[in-house]
Parts: C-alpha cells; sequence; structure tokens
C-alpha cells in the first residue's frame, strides 16, 4: 500500500479508502490510485486485512493422506485434538482441512485456503510438511505457517515441531537386532512421507552397526492403514525364508501385521515379533499388546499451534529456526521375543 500511495501521490490512509470502496475520495484520485494499483499488479492481502481488523482469529490444520486409503485415524484424531486444545488456550478456532497425495492441484488448494481470508496461518502435517515448494509458495503469500515433522529443507524455511524420527525408527529397529533377530522386514508408509521414511533409514543404520548383510531387511510400502499391514505382512511372510520380525511404520500397520499373523497361524512372538510406531491406545489392547514408539503426536500439535498464535498474537510472522524436537520412548511390550532356533 505505501508502494501504491507513492506512486500515486497519495497518502496510506487514501488508498485504503479507495480500496475499501470509503467516501470522500474524488473520482480524479480514485482513478489515479487504482492506475497505481493496476501498473504494480497490487493484490489486497485478506489475511493482513483481517488482522487488523481482528476478524479472524482462526486457525487451519491441513492433513493429507491417499485417496484410497482409510485416513491413519489415530494420527489425525491425535493431531486435531492437540492443535485444538493450544488454540482454543490462545484464544483461537481451529478448522480441519484434508487434502489428497494424489491431487495434482493441492498446492494451489491450500494457497487458495488462506488468500480466502478465512485463517490467519497454518498448521502443515506430513506429507505436505516436506514439500519446500510449497513452502516457498506460503512465504511468498505471507502466510504464517508452522511444520509438523518438517522435511530438513523446509525447515531451513518454515518453523517446525517434531521428533527425532531417524533415532526412532533406529532404536526400535536395535531393540528388535538386539532380541536376536537377523531376517527383518519393514512396513513402509505412503510415498512421500519423509518423516516415516526417517524411522526407515534408523533401522537401516541399525542393522548396518549390527554387521547384518545389506538384504537384512526386506521393504514393502504401504499406506498406513490396517489393511495394508494385513496384505503387505502377507506377502513378506510368504518369502523364504521367511522374516523373523516385522517393523511397521506406524500401529495401524503394525494391528493388521498381527491379524495376518494370526491368520496364517504363526505365533506372536514366538515365531514372529512385530513392532509399530506412535503408541496409538490400540497398540496396548490387541494381543499381544504392541512394542512402539510413543510418539507424542498431541504435544507435537499443541507446540506447532503454539508457536504460531504466539507469533500472529504479536503481528509477526513465525520465523524458521531448528526443529523443535519432542522426546518420545520406546515402550517394550509382549510383541517382541527372540527368533525360534
Amino acid at each position: 500500500m505505501d508502494d501504491v500511495a507513492t506512486l500515486a501521490g497519495v497518502g496510506r490512509a487514501t488508498v485504503s479508502r479507495v480500496l475499501n470502496d470509503q467516501a470522500n475520495v474524488s473520482a480524479k484520485t480514485r482513478d489515479r490510485v487504482m492506475k497505481a494499483v493496476a501498473a504494480l499488479d497490487f493484490r489486497i492481502n485478506p489475511q493482513a486485512r483481517n488482522l487488523a481488523s481482528q476478524t479472524t482469529k482462526a486457525l487451519t490444520l491441513i492433513n493429507c493422506n491417499s485417496l484410497d486409503a482409510e485416513p491413519n485415524s489415530y494420527y489425525f484424531a491425535a493431531l486435531e485434538l492437540g492443535a485444538l486444545r493450544a488454540a482454543a488456550q490462545g484464544g483461537f478456532e481451529l478448522f480441519t482441512f484434508n487434502i489428497y497425495v494424489e491431487d495434482r492441484d493441492r498446492d494451489d488448494k491450500v494457497l487458495e485456503w488462506f488468500e480466502t481470508g478465512r485463517s490467519a496461518g497454518l498448521i502443515l502435517s506430513p506429507p505436505l510438511s516436506a514439500d519446500p515448494a510449497l513452502a516457498r509458495r506460503l512465504i511468498d503469500a505471507g502466510c504464517p505457517t508452522v511444520c509438523i515433522s518438517p522435511s530438513a529443507q523446509v525447515s531451513a524455511l518454515l518453523p517446525g515441531v517434531g521428533l527425532d524420527e531417524e533415532r526412532a525408527g533406529y532404536e526400535v529397529a536395535r531393540h528388535v537386532i538386539a532380541a536376536g533377530h537377523e531376517r527383518l522386514a519393514y512396513l513402509l508408509g505412503i510415498h512421500g512421507h519423509l518423516a516415516a521414511e526417517r524411522r526407515y533409514a534408523g533401522a537401516l543404520r541399525a542393522a548396518e552397526e549390527a554387521g547384518l548383510p545389506g538384504d537384512a531387511i526386506a521393504a514393502a510400502r504401504g499406506d498406513f492403514t490396517f489393511r495394508s499391514g494385513v496384505e503387505l505382512a502377507e506377502q513378506l511372510l510368504e518369502q523364504r525364508p521367511r522374516p523373523t520380525a516385522l517393523i511397521c511404520a506406524n500401529d495401524d500397520m503394525a494391528v493388521g501385521a498381527l491379524f495376518a499373523a494370526h491368520r496364517m497361524n504363526l505365533k506372536v512372538p514366538e515365531e514372529l515379533s512385530v513392532t509399530g510406531f506412535d503408541d496409538a491406545p490400540i497398540a496396548a489392547h490387541i494381543w499381544p499388546p504392541l512394542t512402539t514408539i510413543h510418539q507424542p503426536i498431541r504435544r507435537i500439535a499443541a507446540r506447532a499451534v503454539e508457536r504460531l498464535t504466539e507469533a500472529l498474537l504479536r503481528g509477526r510472522v513465525p520465523e524458521p529456526g531448528p526443529l523443535e524436537l519432542v522426546g518420545y520412548q520406546l515402550v517394550e511390550r509382549a510383541s517382541v521375543a527372540p527368533p525360534a532356533l
């Protein structure tokens, strides 16, 4: 607006009156301002307007999953609950907006949501939080954004909250290997979910440190759902020699793997060990109870919202910095035991 005012030779207040179609502006002055607007390709930032007038105190949590997959119900529900509580404490409302991984216009839809002025800022969850091109577009649009479990590239551009995924993946794999397992299989999540890929990288590091051969971990890609856990486990357990342990990228797939093992009449953990990730409530109630990584999802989402609201209430855009790490815990239950001789 300052640039428009300078080019038109008027004050900033006059530009504001013209753009808001208010009275007390001559036709000649209005025309001069609008020509300056056109020359500079100036566009009203609805978010800035709403913040200045305090008409928008809503945030949006953007989730992303595969079109054909059932949602990772616990993960998304925990994100929403943590974000909702923190937003309410900060005096903000919370919207949720779901995007499909396969949608070619997904980035445009994220930008459009913000540019309509419906939200004061965004919280991006994986895999959107791993997309540097989207991050740059949000920065260019002046959109206040905080990411959950961002990639290293996005962390350099936008602030983020998460856990040390690689280290957590390393610890759960090391636990399995320490039990004596040398033939492992890994159930991966959706392509592009870099946070989950880092868990797999940690498992590979644990295998390498233990001196296992490069093909010690067979991998198959799923979509974080119970169904994909069943299907992938059945495929992997038909291999010969059969894996003695399945390491899963989340608990939903791990529960599916347990179901497949039971259906194949394999005893868990006597004949097959299984681990998950997240520590969803079902992990403690399935049989046998699931060894997993406790990821404090609600706390991660809450911290992302807190960082966003703190910046907004100061009239600022959240600044990037080192990824804020939240602690995790390896939860040892009854689904892991030494392999049968």
